[in-house]
């Protein structure tokens, strides 16, 4: 799949480097083809590192995608260089009349503090809220999934005894919906989080469908609406070295930090991680932009979530 790019993100690079397709802003504009717009809300620190890893993950089916980068306009950002910040991002407030096929919301590494406690909390309510009338599917991942169940259905997160931490065996759940089409009935996928949304509570909630889900790890993945809004609980775009510069940096910092389980050949953490979890991470973004965005989002964007 193209994904359309300014001509000098960074990101562009690398991704040429690994022989990911990526259109720039030229030839775009000779596409006699609507181009599907998805924006992306990055909350993580180190944006460049999450840039590179969606678009790795959005880059394994024949669309094409324009892609905007939304960053927030009530949090000052410290790790991310503020030109890099003016060159590639915009705010809600310069697309909040505009209409999208699809958004991510990333996840933060905010789980400790209650949501109302985040400075930016009031603005993410905002967007969450325009994605109702504005988005035909919105896709949240880890603190953005517990964000969305929190502010859409009133679940709140609760603290784990101990961060979940490594790579974690899943279960497929309902086998019939096109989101996890392709799936084996086991797969793995990435988490990182102190933090959980409660598998009972989201149960008992009828407006949403659970779809994947582990002994170890809890609730993954989920829907409702059918896939207007969709929650994934881990990070199945992460990079095969992003545990292990999570791990290392803690180390480093002496924080409190066990090894990521599953993740280390012979839990040995001089060796090459295992790479366990890409081709079902690559499945789950082609089935939401195909089934979720594509086949449902109107050809006029204008159209989207309009009343027939």
């Amino acid at each position: 799949m193209p994904i359309k790019v300014q001509n000098d993100l960074p990101a562009r690079e690398q991704l040429e480097y690994e022989n990911i397709f990526v259109m720039d802003e030229n030839r775009a504009l000779n596409q006699q083809i609507r181009a599907l717009q998805v924006c992306i809300l990055n909350l993580m620190p180190i944006k460049q590192d999450t840039e590179l890893q969606l678009l790795r993950a959005l880059s394994n089916t024949p669309l094409q995608i324009e892609i905007t980068f939304l960053t927030m306009k009530t949090h000052e950002s410290v790790n991310t260089s503020r030109n890099h910040l003016n060159r590639f991002y915009t705010t809600f407030d310069e697309i909040r009349n505009k209409k999208f096929d699809g958004l991510i919301i990333t996840g933060a590494p905010l789980e400790q503090m209650a949501f109302e406690e985040v400075d930016f909390w009031d603005e993410l309510c905002d967007i969450m809220e325009w994605t109702k009338s504005h988005v035909t599917s919105t896709l949240h991942i880890c603190w953005g999934a517990q964000a969305g169940l929190y502010y859409h259905y009133g679940i709140d997160k609760r603290m784990l005894p101990a961060k979940m931490f490594g790579i974690f065996k899943h279960k497929v759940s309902n086998r019939k919906i096109p989101l996890v089409r392709g799936f084996d009935d086991y797969f793995y996928a990435p988490h990182s989080r102190h933090t959980e949304t409660p598998l009972d509570k989201v149960k008992a909630c009828p407006e949403i469908t659970i779809l994947a889900e582990s002994e170890e790890a809890g609730l993954f993945l989920c829907m409702a609406e059918g896939g207007k809004k969709i929650f994934v609980m881990g990070h199945p775009e992460y990079d095969r070295y992003t545990l292990d510069t999570e791990y290392k940096r803690d180390m480093a910092k002496n924080l409190p930090i066990s090894m990521p389980v599953n993740y280390y050949p012979g839990d040995d953490p001089s060796k090459r991680p295992d790479l366990q979890w890409r081709s079902h991470s690559n499945n789950l973004y082609t089935n939401w932009l195909n089934y979720y965005v594509y086949q449902v989002t109107p050809y006029d964007i204008e159209q989207v979530n309009q009343e027939s």
